[in-house]
């Protein structure tokens, strides 16, 4: 094992612990700063992203993320009211219950999987929180998914890499809000037989406002993946460091995908139905499902 490796390692074996049953876990709170996120309302977003995945996984969610309370002590400004605050006095020490959760391994793995793909940390994550033959029951767990369950997994991966071809538009010079639009217009271009980014939302009946990425089906979702991916892997190979490049690379990897599309037989992703509900609200939904019952008084 390098040193670097070694150093990737005991950053999360420091924070592992064992509870009385001799199980591991992690604290939320703790893996966020590990994961070098600055403020928990943005972690917290990665979380509810990471139990929808594990919703969608047939998992059972409570098992993995189990919501507990942390004790921390807290300024109060003078003159005001502690109890109307939130706080409790203990030892008289002002202290205020915040959100924790106590993470199994497959809880963290899935965070990092959701993570921002552009910090290195989040790569060193997911070497260590990997479960064995991962890929292996991806592809199985896959297969008996329904249509919406995969539109949420496949949309949640698109997320992650399209950050990362928005770093290597923005590497190549692409800087501006207009420059992307052109540069992502481009790959729609090749792909869709020449359509913009409007020319979908249109064909799609979509309102203003509403990602065209949100109301693809599994399929059209998965020819996108593919153009992003590979753009973004043929960019970095490259050494693509101009606009001009950026934008000729990103059409001619959406037209090569629409070619393998077409050799295969398969339908033109403008051809393929559009899903009545978005992503947006599957989530909501998948959100409502997981979220702990309330008890009645």
């Amino acid at each position: 094992m390098t040193d670097l490796e070694e150093r990737q390692k005991k950053l999360f074996d420091d924070l592992r612990h064992i509870d009385e049953n001799g199980a591991e876990y992690w604290l939320a709170r703790e893996l966020q700063g590990a994961l070098q996120y600055k403020e928990w309302r943005n972690f917290s977003k990665v979380i509810e992203t990471a139990k929808i995945a594990c919703k969608i996984s047939q998992q059972n969610v409570g098992d993995h993320f189990v919501e507990v309370n942390k004790m921390v002590e807290m300024p109060v400004k003078p003159k005001k009211n502690v109890e109307e605050l939130g706080f409790v006095e203990v030892n008289k020490t002002k202290m205020k219950a915040i959100p924790d959760y106590k993470l199994s391994r497959y809880a963290c793995y899935l965070i990092v999987m959701n993570g921002d793909p552009r910090k290195d940390v989040i790569a060193w994550g997911q070497t260590y929180f990997a479960v064995q033959t991962r890929q292996q029951e991806l592809a199985e767990l896959y297969d008996r998914l329904n249509e919406d369950e995969r539109r949420l997994f496949i949309r949640g991966d698109i997320r992650q890499k399209n950050m990362l071809l928005a770093e290597a538009a923005h590497r190549a010079g692409i800087i501006t809000r207009q420059e992307y639009a052109t540069f992502q217009d481009a790959g729609y271009r090749g792909l869709y037989g020449g359509m913009t980014a409007r020319d979908i939302a249109e064909s799609k009946g979509l309102s203003e406002g509403q990602e065209i990425l949100d109301y693809m089906g599994s399929e059209e979702l998965a020819a996108n993946l593919f153009r992003i991916t590979q753009t973004e892997a043929k960019m970095k190979r490259e050494g693509v460091n101009t606009p001009s490049d950026a934008n000729a690379t990103h059409f001619e990897v959406g037209r090569t995908v629409r070619r393998t599309i077409e050799e295969l037989g398969g339908t033109m992703p403008e051809d393929l139905p559009t899903p009545k509900q978005g992503i947006p609200e599957l989530e909501a939904e998948t959100k409502q499902q997981i979220a702990p019952k309330k008890c009645k008084k």
